[in-house]
């Protein structure tokens, strides 16, 4: 015959806010939807054959007007300079969410974010202004 013991010892799990719950401003739309996005080759190639471009320490952001009344993000992240995937991964989701974040204040350009130097030794802090510092400069229309 086999004894089951019971644990007397239970962990509760914390509660985690779901996205419904957590309030953001009255009048901001911060998502990062589909019609934020470029899918395309060919919306990524209209953009670098456009030929302007801002150079950062980390990023290069190439952009296009795009005739519409938002902001598009495409992020391109080589293996030669991020080698792991889970840096790649990192590059791209600080750029998202940078993008996400400021959109509604961006002008209506397609933008495509390219990592240019090899971001091994970068911290988290050093790409995100990095980053924004190349979004304030792109010109207003």
């Amino acid at each position: 015959m086999v004894a089951v013991r019971s644990s007397a010892h239970v962990v509760r799990r914390a509660a985690i806010a779901s996205l419904s719950e957590v309030s953001l401003p009255t009048g901001a739309d911060q998502s990062f939807r589909s019609a934020h996005r470029l899918h395309k080759t060919d919306e990524y190639s209209s953009v670098f054959a456009f030929r302007r471009a801002l150079r950062g320490r980390f990023y290069i952001l190439h952009y296009r007007p795009n005739g519409l009344d938002t902001a598009r993000l495409g992020v391109v992240v080589a293996k030669k300079l991020a080698k792991r995937a889970n840096t790649r991964n990192l590059v791209k989701r600080i750029a998202r969410e940078l993008f996400r974040r400021h959109r509604e204040s961006l002008p209506a350009l397609d933008m495509v974010v390219r990592l240019q130097a090899p971001v091994a030794k970068a911290t988290r802090a050093e790409l995100n202004q990095d980053l924004l510092a190349l979004l304030h400069k792109l010109p207003r229309q």
